[in-house]
């Protein structure tokens, strides 16, 4: 059975599906450049059309046929397809291979940060029965190693010469290595604009990949071009969209969506654009658990006064210790959360199993001008099911529906015309299956979210109302059975990078609704790295992925982002085994994912930590992501 410490709020089991961002780690930072290449090829940007023929471009026929192979390896440089021989010339390549440096598994030169030995085992690798692997993983080690145009040159020969190179995660799901160098193309060349590179027309679009089945896939594909731009005209510049007529309407009162005729999407409070600035608020105290009931994760924090002085422990009592040593010096007086989020930023908290504590909400409110996305888990964990939790909740079951719906009733109309909602949200990621049946029967599991939210639409036309969906796993049978829900919330862990364009672009395509991301996030903690180390990656994590949502927020990119929910304020020591019985903070991975050392940590995903746990659930350290949200957020 399934442990609760890993799924009552913040389920990893499938990090990456269809569309996921790494299938191994990387880093969260890029150094400079720290290696010479000996063959850079003869052209920046390479004329593929100069070499090769293309057919069937922009349908699932697409081809790319080299008819001159000597002329595009000279083009390319060394590492990267065609060219497999200069790689060997290189003196440094000899040096190494001769000092046994590249002796190994292939899969051991990835997460190393000897980025050259890298480049050079991926790059000459006899591995040909997925030569895309091969052109990915080579240039992830460029990239590492800061060597961006040449890391660009590997990607897009991914995307030019195997667009369909498919190849399985951690968790045994599709991963489609082609997509995911479009991103990184993009990424590489927004920020690096000296590069004076810009992909454009680059579209990859697999239907039938909403599953878990690759047989069924087929690519269609639109290589698009790699062109030279001035650096000033890299980046896209926001549209006017004073300028641009609003073609759609959605909610009738002071919150609401609306979309521009371009198709980009825009939330608004009080008619004025608001972007979520939010974070996952679950501060419980160290020692409690639900493994032993000792702990109802989403309830517990909102009553908790363990110093007995009649407030909320997290909220009002939390105290910063700025310098680290783990105890209360006279400096140090209690300022709380709520304080601490206000000056962070953010205008929103997530709160994902109703409240039970409504005076608290209101404070949050009234007094730091921060809003509430109310949730209800909707069966996930068998939460408001009445399911047993190894049975699971049964969407196909009438009593299990009775049930949520009667708990979604409580919510909607003890919450709804409080200045607080900002939106519902149901679920989280309950398509994953954990302790419910969705993954098996996905299409009555969306029509019952859409019954659920037509009725929450029918009392409450004030507030829109989101899913929380596992990335983007089973996002067409979402389109096709919830036309009510309004907003398509994503709970994704793509890496440092952001969530990619095949995200944005697919949610468009598909049902064309604006995209929460719902859960973002990074531990603070890698093995064999100092804490500085550790925490510096959390961070650039962090602003990688904001990053990404506002240059998809409306009057760029995509145009559907409307902000995300940064996961968590806290770090929780519940999530790690029995750790905390031990008094210290879990260190096991969890699942792999495109972290530090390319594992995720559970018990270290908080904007803030619980330093030693002696102080808990009072105590705070900052950690550096704290203040990059301050900058990123009060602009």
């Amino acid at each position: 059975m399934v442990k609760k410490i890993v799924v009552l709020e913040s389920l990893f089991l499938v990090l990456f599906l269809s569309m996921a961002g790494c299938v191994h780690s990387e880093p969260n930072f890029s150094p400079e450049s720290n290696f010479s290449l000996f063959d850079p090829g003869a052209e920046k940007i390479v004329n593929y059309e100069k070499y090769g023929d293309f057919s069937g471009v922009g349908t699932k026929d697409y081809k790319y046929v080299v008819k001159d192979r000597k002329g595009l390896a000279k083009a390319i440089g060394e590492g990267i397809y065609p060219n497999t021989e200069s790689v060997l010339k290189d003196p440094a390549y000899q040096s190494l291979k001769s000092a046994g440096e590249l002796e190994g598994d292939i899969w051991s030169f990835v997460e190393t940060e000897n980025y050259q030995a890298n480049f050079f085992k991926w790059a000459t690798t006899e591995e040909t029965k997925i030569p895309g692997l091969k052109l990915y993983f080579t240039g992830l080690a460029l990239e590492k190693a800061g060597l961006f145009a040449h890391a660009i040159k590997a990607y897009y020969a991914l995307v030019v010469n195997f667009p369909g190179t498919m190849d399985w995660t951690f968790f045994h799901t599709p991963w489609y290595p082609a997509r995911v160098a479009i991103d990184k193309i993009i990424v590489i060349s927004r920020n690096h604009p000296e590069l004076g590179m810009k992909l454009v027309d680059t579209q990859i679009r697999i239907e039938n990949g909403y599953d878990n089945d690759p047989d069924n896939d087929v690519f269609i594909v639109n290589p698009g071009k790699i062109v030279s731009c001035p650096p000033d005209k890299v980046r896209e510049k926001r549209a006017d969209l004073s300028k641009l007529k609003i073609t759609r309407t959605i909610g009738k009162g002071r919150v609401q969506l609306v979309q521009f005729e371009n198709h980009h999407w825009q939330m608004r409070v009080d008619g004025k654009p608001f972007i979520t600035k939010s974070v996952a608020y679950t501060p419980n105290k160290i020692g409690l658990t639900p493994d032993n009931g000792s702990l109802i994760v989403y309830k517990d924090w909102m009553v908790a006064d363990f110093d007995n002085n009649g407030k909320v422990d997290g909220a009002f009592d939390a105290w910063v210790d700025k310098n680290r040593n783990n105890q209360q010096d006279p400096d140090e007086s209690a300022v709380g959360d709520f304080e601490l989020m206000k000056e962070m930023g953010v205008n929103a908290i997530r709160v994902y199993h109703h409240s039970y504590n409504k005076d608290l909400l209101k404070s949050l409110y009234e007094n730091y001008g921060i809003m509430v996305m109310m949730g209800d888990y909707l069966g996930a964990y068998a939460v408001g099911s009445g399911a047993a939790w190894n049975v699971g909740t049964d969407y196909t079951y009438l009593e299990h529906q009775k049930n949520m719906i009667k708990s979604i009733k409580e919510m909607v109309m003890e919450h709804k015309d409080e200045p607080y909602i900002l939106m519902w949200v149901l679920g989280n990621e309950n398509n994953y299956g954990v302790a419910n049946n969705a993954n098996v029967e996905p299409v009555t599991y969306y029509r019952f979210a859409n019954h659920v939210a037509k009725w929450i639409k029918s009392v409450d036309p004030n507030h829109p109302v989101a899913i929380c969906n596992g990335d983007v796993l089973f996002l067409d049978i979402f389109t096709k059975y919830c036309p009510d829900v309004d907003i398509y919330g994503t709970n994704s862990y793509r890496g440092k990078d952001g969530f990619g364009k095949s995200l944005w672009e697919s949610v468009k395509e598909e049902c064309d609704k604006s995209v929460l991301i719902t859960e973002y996030g990074c531990p603070a903690y890698a093995e064999g790295k100092s804490r500085e180390v550790a925490e510096r990656a959390q961070a650039e994590y962090h602003r990688g992925c904001w990053e990404d949502i506002i240059f998809n927020s409306a009057g760029m990119g995509t145009g559907n982002a409307i902000g995300g929910v940064a996961f968590e304020w806290v770090d929780e020591w519940w999530k790690d085994g029995n750790a905390w019985e031990a008094g210290k903070q879990g260190t096991k991975g969890q699942f792999k994912g495109p972290f530090l050392d390319g594992w995720l940590y559970e018990e270290w995903l908080g904007i803030c930590s619980q330093g030693d746990g002696t102080h808990s659930p009072f105590l705070r350290h900052l950690r550096p992501v704290y203040y990059l949200y301050q900058e990123l957020w009060k602009k």
